[in-house]
């Protein structure tokens, strides 16, 4: 091996290992800062929705916490997984190119507005517009839990259903850029001999465009999912606290994700016992991210072979 090789090899290598290491370093300090707020915890962390953390009364949970992050990120993501690949679909098959390019430029811009004019924008603009809309959808549909009345009703602003939109559109730019990249990359003799045989447009994206990208797709959902679990600003401003009031397993309870409740509380990480609970709750958080990522992994994985 010459030494050019050799030296790349290890620098590669070196990156792998250090990325991997500084990982499993972040875990780590995550969880020596949490073991005493947890030893002091006077309830089940992982059961209880109560969250006090006075350092002579610890009482706190995650689990309220993990039901509104996961509620409102599953929501933004069955919304914009369709509407991103009919975009996607859209500007790589059907659109004029001179359409396209500039289409696609509007929607990856959409990626580089700030979190808090997503979450100004959601609380003064769109909340107010679809409230009546959401009051339709609790009114005709409250026989079904995740449709009834939530932990803050009669607001129907500040709601998990009001906060999944506003994600869906933070995550869709993201979605739609990366399936964009992937369906382009469709070869084209593949498309070619669809078209040849006689396929209309709809089987060749059907036969040949959707099967190419599809890991790719599956890939940028989770890739969306992954920012969606984390978004803190927006929801900081959008969701509604329910204090005193447990989760009730409805699009309409208000409350707090992991993220927006380590930053709306800040100012209460002034000594080491409260600090690590939230320290907890951000390991946590830390640790439904790498499910989700190895999760996606392995879909792609298996969606490749």
């Amino acid at each position: 091996m010459r030494p050019g090789d050799r030296i790349f090899q290890i620098l590669t290598t070196g990156a792998g290992v250090f990325v991997v290491s500084l990982i499993g370093l972040i875990g780590l300090f995550l969880l020596v800062q949490a073991i005493p707020a947890l030893q002091a915890d006077n309830v089940n962390f992982l059961t209880s929705q109560v969250w006090q953390t006075t350092p002579d009364d610890m009482r706190f949970g995650i689990m309220g916490l993990l039901l509104v992050t996961v509620y409102s990120s599953l929501l933004a993501l069955i919304i914009a997984m369709p509407i991103s690949l009919g975009i996607a679909l859209f500007l790589t098959q059907y659109a004029p190119k001179r359409l396209a390019r500039p289409f696609a430029y509007v929607i990856d811009l959409l990626a580089a507005v700030p979190s808090i004019i997503y979450g100004l924008w959601g609380l003064m603009v769109f909340a107010p517009a679809i409230e009546p809309f959401s009051q339709w959808v609790n009114d005709t549909f409250s026989w079904i839990p995740l449709f009834a009345a939530g932990n803050v009703s009669p607001d129907l602003r500040g709601t998990i259903f009001t906060a999944g939109i506003v994600l869906a559109v933070m995550i869709l730019p993201i979605i739609t850029s990366l399936s964009r990249e992937v369906f382009e990359r469709t070869p084209t003799p593949h498309i070619e001999g669809a078209l040849a045989l006689g396929a209309t447009r709809w089987e060749v994206i059907r036969t040949t465009v959707l099967p190419f990208g599809k890991a790719g797709y599956i890939g940028a959902s989770m890739l969306g999912l992954g920012r969606a679990l984390g978004e803190t600003i927006a929801l900081a401003i959008i969701l509604t606290g329910a204090v005193g009031r447990e989760f009730t397993w409805s699009l309409f309870d208000g409350g707090a994700t992991f993220a927006s409740k380590i930053a709306a509380d800040y100012a209460e990480l002034n000594n080491e016992i409260s600090a690590g609970a939230y320290i907890a709750a951000g390991l946590v958080l830390f640790l439904l991210t790498l499910v989700v990522n190895f999760i996606a992994r392995s879909v792609i994985a298996k969606k490749g072979d």
